[in-house]
């Protein structure tokens, strides 16, 4: 247990021990640690107050960040502590008082296999060109699924590899590949604006830590159309969002001529939710997964998105599966609790059913 006032490595250190993803400082409660998705009040220690909020902004920023935070009133940046972790953080106000998010980053990279990721992944890694997209909402380890599959390219083949990430979580080293990573705020001012520079750097592999606006999602089609693998994410909840996503995102003069080019690169969507375990401690992903076979091209063509759930749910031999299918499994295999499984699914009725076997 930890108890009175302790500085905020002692903290970090602490959060590590205690196998949490997040921990949250907010004026006027106590520290809170979020520990495989539950939110955990940190009782002992004292409530933050506006002034010892202020001393922990000001010891783990830079006099450059704090002009940063000042002037936008947000601020994500990465903060490490020697031998426990990289933070990545973010700093905003909430009734006129700092509050601030720390997400751990382990030192490590975990690998495909370390995450129980789909096997598909190895294979998506090594493609020489195109678009995958890993999707899903806020927290679902999005970053850390694109990380292990870097790693696993950057263990197998020489590609100069390019990530563009805000902040910058896993630090990656060269193996047999190049890699550089760039900050958005300490390195370049904009996804679109490093993108476009990232392809005068003579690269094979681009990751694109969010693909948010309209310039940068046109600039990583262009980037994959043009021989590149581009790998990046979206904050969407299925595979068919997320085409659509992409799509409507253009005026509608354009939404032609997008389709058409999204049909010829994209090569897969992973769309990913995070569970409890049902033995308790950790959690573990469940994927939506569509790859882009020619039935999927066409039906992106020709304007039928929705008719892809339905060759999503027949592709298992493309290792295509609905995210009911990977629930499913996941249940019958005791990993997660029925209910757990039930809250993540949007057809729960139809989920029941495949649990059952029929």
């Amino acid at each position: 247990m930890i108890e009175g006032d302790v500085r905020i490595e002692e903290l970090l250190s602490f959060m590590k021990a205690e196998g949490a993803s997040d921990l949250h400082l907010r004026v006027p409660s106590p520290p809170v640690l979020r520990i495989d998705g539950a939110l955990k009040p940190l009782v002992d220690l004292p409530e933050m107050t506006p002034d010892r909020m202020r001393q922990i902004f000001n010891h783990i920023t830079t006099e450059e960040q704090q002009r940063m935070f000042y002037r936008d009133l947000e601020l994500d940046f990465a903060y490490s502590v020697p031998n426990v972790a990289r933070f990545r953080v973010n700093v905003m106000l909430q009734r006129g008082t700092m509050s601030i998010a720390f997400r751990r980053v382990p030192f490590e990279i975990p690998t495909i296999d370390d995450l129980e990721l789909p096997q598909v992944c190895k294979s998506l890694s090594l493609k020489p060109r195109g678009l995958i997209l890993v999707t899903g909402p806020t927290g679902s380890g999005k970053s850390t699924t694109l990380a292990s599959m870097i790693d696993y390219l950057n263990e197998r083949e020489g590609r100069n590899i390019i990530t563009i990430e805000n902040p910058i979580e896993y630090l990656h080293h060269n193996k047999k590949s190049i890699i550089a990573q760039r900050d958005l705020g300490d390195d370049t001012l904009s996804f679109n604006t490093a993108l476009v520079h990232a392809l005068r750097h003579d690269p094979d592999v681009i990751l694109v830590g969010e693909m948010r606006d309209l310039d940068t999602i046109a600039t990583a089609i262009t980037a994959a159309e043009t021989g590149h693998l581009v790998l990046g994410t979206l904050h969407t909840v299925d595979a068919v969002q997320t085409v659509d996503r992409m799509i409507d995102v253009f005026p509608p003069i354009h939404q032609h001529q997008i389709r058409l080019q999204i049909a010829l690169v994209l090569e897969a969507v992973l769309s990913q939710t995070l569970l409890p375990r049902a033995a308790g401690k950790g959690r573990i992903a469940a994927f939506e997964i569509l790859i882009a076979v020619p039935a999927v091209r066409n039906l992106i063509r020709t304007s039928k998105t929705f008719e892809l759930p339905s060759i999503i749910q027949l592709g298992a031999r493309d290792h295509m599966q609905t995210l009911n299918q990977s629930l499913a499994y996941l249940v019958r295999n005791g990993e997660v609790t029925i209910e757990e499984a039930l809250l993540k699914s949007s057809e729960p009725s139809q989920l029941k059913k495949l649990i059952k076997g029929y």
